[in-house]
């Protein structure tokens, strides 16, 4: 296994092991965190989230698509400084709508079963961050970068 093949097999395992991320949106140069819930696809091109449409982070990258997503394996544990696996996933965020939705929102279910009735209320939106670019950090300083040919 070579270093890029290396690296996508540990994004897969961490993105199969964490439930949440930090979305990172920002509006007139402010910067924006918020907790959501995540899928990633296997091929690492997507991931994707629900929010109601009526959010600040929903308002801020429909202003400007540019965000990342910070997912880590953390316990908050001091043992983390040497174990734990941080990655920072920058994209571009879409509204997906039409008939490209439904598919996409039964593979977020089997991750998120328990969303069901968020995810399929009308006042929520499926967001797809399609990404750019990986910065993994391992052992508190080893930092390995993925970039995606599109």
């Amino acid at each position: 296994m070579d270093k890029t093949q290396a690296i996508q097999q540990r994004l897969r395992e961490l993105f199969e092991s964490q439930n949440l991320g930090v979305l990172a949106t920002h509006r007139s140069g402010q910067p924006y965190a918020s907790l959501v819930a995540f899928y990633a696809t296997e091929d690492l091109k997507h991931l994707f989230f629900v929010t109601p449409k009526a959010t600040r982070k929903f308002e801020n990258l429909k202003a400007d698509a540019r965000v990342a997503i910070l997912v880590n394996s953390s316990t908050n544990q001091a043992v983390d400084f040497h174990r734990d696996v941080s990655v920072t996933i920058v994209g571009d965020a879409t509204e997906v709508l039409g008939s490209e939705r439904q598919p996409i929102l039964e593979r977020y279910l089997k991750k998120h079963p328990h969303l069901e009735d968020f995810v399929r209320s009308p006042s929520c939106a499926l967001v797809r961050v399609s990404a750019k670019s990986y910065f993994m950090v391992q052992n508190f300083q080893n930092v390995m970068e993925l970039h995606l040919n599109r």
